[in-house]
């Protein structure tokens, strides 16, 4: 039996490997008491229940963490509160469980209502403040806490909707490999930048013009290109990068919901999705051509609200915060067609949801 010990110890190490790959760490965002991490099975497309709420592995107790970003086991998470609550959370994410490492406000005294958008470099956090009309940045820890708000970033109004865009909104940030930190002004059609130095950020600009009533949203950088959705105008413009020459402009929403979500490219960069809202709800697909740019390559409805997603190999989940689930699509690599498995993870008003592979 000894002679054969060495076989089945590698065995066994072969299994746990595999047993690892075939499982991801999902964590989910609601407009609820707190977000939760979920252990995903990749191979049977479902979640692995626990003992956490709601079938979970854990929750970390936050009021409205509406979206979350990570870095290096750390978990961030913005409180989307229209007041004095409004704030950033640090966690350590323990695999059964998360230690906190404090908070910061979002911006004292105005300017940080409602954060809906974090995001970070390892160095720098960055958070969206939609009526705050800012973009706050902190510094980060040693051990990966949040200092004092080193920065706080005004955007403007302009836009020709007078509902929607008649105060200054920020609606995300996007940290790039040359050194800027990008962000979305909502309200004035536009995405401004910021330069990032050891000591903080400096040259605040503007590096983008979109069309008019375009509101954009969500930001994705991928190689040479930068894509952007438009909120109200239901397009997505893509850009060179970094000279931030205009490209394409395609629509997405057929509806005119002025509801347009979240962008997010499949792993491997062969196909865009975006999610679209408040009419028609679903997820639009586009085949990555050569150049970067986009052609429509089909359409897939979903539950009320597809708000936020993720894009896994075979598998999409999207957060349906009206219906309080997160659905669950097979994913055809060679088409990027979805196919709606009838799975479900139940939780209160998902609206974010990823696994951070990417």
């Amino acid at each position: 039996m000894k002679k054969y010990l060495p076989f089945f110890l590698a065995l066994l190490m072969v299994a746990c490997a595999c047993d690892s790959r075939s499982t991801r760490t999902l964590f989910v965002g609601t407009y609820s008491d707190g977000f939760y991490a979920f252990d995903f099975d990749l191979r049977k497309g479902d979640v692995i229940p626990a003992d956490g709420p709601f079938g979970s592995i854990a929750m970390a107790p936050v009021p409205n963490p509406s979206f979350l970003a990570a870095w290096n086991g750390r978990i961030y998470a913005v409180s989307e509160m229209p007041d004095e609550m409004a704030s950033v959370t640090a966690w350590r994410y323990t695999g059964n469980g998360f230690d906190s490492l404090g908070s910061q406000p979002t911006g004292l005294p105005a300017g940080g209502e409602d954060p809906c958008h974090v995001a970070t470099d390892g160095r720098f956090l960055a958070v969206a403040n939609y009526s705050g009309g800012s973009l706050a940045v902190y510094k980060l820890t040693a051990d990966g806490g949040i200092a004092p708000l080193d920065s706080l970033v005004f955007s403007t109004a302009g836009g020709p909707d007078q509902h929607r865009q008649d105060k200054p909104h920020v609606h995300c940030a996007l940290f790039t490999p040359d050194s800027k930190l990008l962000f979305t002004e909502f309200s004035a059609d536009a995405i401004g930048a910021l330069d990032l130095t050891p000591m903080g950020v400096s040259n605040g600009r503007r590096v983008a013009a979109l069309p008019a009533d375009f509101g954009p949203r969500h930001l994705l950088l991928e190689g040479k290109r930068l894509y952007c959705i438009g909120e109200l105008s239901g397009d997505i413009a893509v850009f060179s990068y970094p000279d931030m020459a205009l490209l394409q402009l395609v629509r997405a929403d057929e509806a005119d919901a002025r509801g347009a979500a979240d962008i997010h490219l499949s792993p491997d960069g062969a196909y865009l999705y975006a999610s679209l809202r408040l009419q028609n709800d679903g997820v639009a697909l586009f085949k990555v051509l050569a150049d970067g740019t986009l052609e429509k390559a089909g359409y897939t409805h979903t539950g009320a609200h597809p708000r936020n997603f993720t894009v896994l190999e075979d598998w999409v989940l999207v957060a349906c915060r009206d219906t309080d689930e997160i659905e669950i699509y097979s994913r055809d690599k060679k088409t990027g067609a979805l196919k709606d498995t009838g799975r479900r993870i139940e939780v209160p008003k998902p609206v974010f949801v990823s696994d951070f592979s990417r």
